[in-house]
């Protein structure tokens, strides 16, 4: 790591905790209310269902990740250089070409490592935002671990112990179009779900002990506790597609932005002097030339591969090539990781 990378993370520490009020309420707030509305209304249109994924495709979604060409190089070293260009490029052409090809090959494995890798990065993406800005010092390297696996699990592992049949069609809608066929599994079935969800519940609440004895059951952990909560209800209480959609959006993209936003200095400064909007602006004009390219790349799969007329289809596809993305997305965040003093 280089010096200036290393000064500039030990600046980050503390200031990002003015942003700690603007990532906790704009999650809280509108899955605390799907939770609270979804049980009410009951079913809802495939219009509604669907519409914040379709949303994150210019609302903070796909935006979130066309900022890696940026972020890495200056997480590496303090500002944007062609050495950290081209590694983004690589690892995006190597890596994305790459499991792209395994879709054709084997839909269903791609499909089953599309949900293990959303598991690991959603759960990645709390770390820092936990530590560095809600001030959870007590996350050592073993309870990032047991974090990245409960946080990572209530979006991908909670919607099907609530929604199996909901659950099994969306993956049936990432696989069709290239041939594949979900079928029958064990864990959508009642005893697999019970079995999966007391599992699952004893991981989270052996989590939240360790933290509480690791903090002293400090601020930081009670937030910890009041979101580890809510993703619990939000997850099984409301269909899955429009929870992760929201999740997706209002959550884990809007939280992403901010972290690499944060590596851009003109961003801080803007943020300080209380200009949040030019601060916003910045970082939506550093974003919108990857996001229009991911949304090219995007139209060209559907071109390639045939979505069928349902919406659920094309969302499926759609996600598909967010899969494409999200792992050479992911890497680079794991990279970005390394470079701000996590998994030490």
């Amino acid at each position: 790591m280089s010096l200036l990378a290393r000064d500039s993370i030990a600046t980050r520490a503390d200031d990002p905790r003015r942003l700690a009020g603007l990532l906790q309420w704009s999650g809280w707030l509108p899955l605390a209310g799907l939770a609270v509305i979804f049980p009410l209304i009951g079913p809802v249109s495939d219009s509604i269902r669907y519409l914040p994924l379709l949303a994150s495709v210019v609302v903070f979604g796909l935006p979130h990740g066309a900022l890696d060409y940026v972020a890495l190089p200056r997480a590496l070293d303090g500002r944007v250089t062609l050495r950290g260009l081209a590694i983004v490029g690589g690892l995006y052409a190597v890596l994305g070409v790459g499991y792209l090809a395994l879709w054709w090959l084997t839909p269903v494995l791609a499909a089953v490592l599309f949900i293990g890798l959303t598991w690991f990065h959603w759960g990645q993406g709390e770390l820092y935002v936990l530590r560095d800005v809600f001030g959870a010092t007590y996350l050592d390297r073993t309870q990032q671990g047991l974090t990245t696996v409960v946080r990572g699990g209530l979006p991908m592992l909670v919607p099907l112990i609530g929604f199996p049949e909901r659950y099994r069609a969306v993956l049936d809608s990432f696989v069709a179009p290239f041939g594949g066929a979900v079928g029958t599994w064990p864990l959508f079935e009642p005893s697999g779900r019970i079995a999966l969800a007391a599992a699952f519940g004893i991981v989270t609440i052996a989590t939240l002990l360790c933290g509480r004895h690791r903090s002293g059951g400090g601020h930081a952990w009670r937030r910890d506790a009041v979101e580890v909560t809510l993703l619990w209800v939000v997850f099984l209480v409301v269909e899955p597609i429009l929870a992760i959609g929201v999740y997706f959006c209002l959550w884990h993209s809007v939280r992403h932005l901010a972290r690499v936003g944060w590596l851009d200095g003109r961003v801080r400064t803007a943020v300080e002097d209380g200009r949040w909007w030019r601060a916003i602006g910045r970082v939506g004009l550093e974003a919108a030339p990857l996001s229009i390219a991911a949304l090219a790349l995007i139209g060209g799969l559907f071109r390639l591969v045939p979505a069928g007329e349902s919406i659920g289809g094309a969302v499926g596809l759609y996600l598909v090539g967010i899969a494409v993305l999200t792992l050479p997305h992911t890497v680079i965040v794991t990279w970005i990781d390394r470079e701000q003093g996590l998994w030490l």
